[in-house]
């Protein structure tokens, strides 16, 4: 199933970009968008919770997909559930 090799990717760690991740499951940045939606309502996955309101510049900073005009991180990690 898609959600669950989703979720084995993020439980693998690394930073990977939508982008990658359609790729490596085969679908659309959008589709991987809307997975990891689901699965954060779900409570299967949560933000990156280092971050705070303002990019403390930490070693993520190049990767994370921080839109700094829509104030989100795109950054997820498992939450054990």
């Amino acid at each position: 199933m898609m959600l669950e090799q989703l979720m084995a990717e993020i439980r693998a760690g690394g930073t990977l970009e939508t982008g990658t991740l359609a790729v490596r499951l085969g679908t659309s940045p959008q589709m991987v968008d809307a997975m990891l939606e689901h699965l954060r309502l779900g409570g299967y996955i949560q933000a990156y919770s280092n971050c705070g309101d303002v990019c403390q510049g930490c070693s993520l900073k190049s990767s994370c997909g921080r839109d700094e005009k829509a104030g989100t991180i795109r950054l997820w990690q498992s939450s054990g559930k």
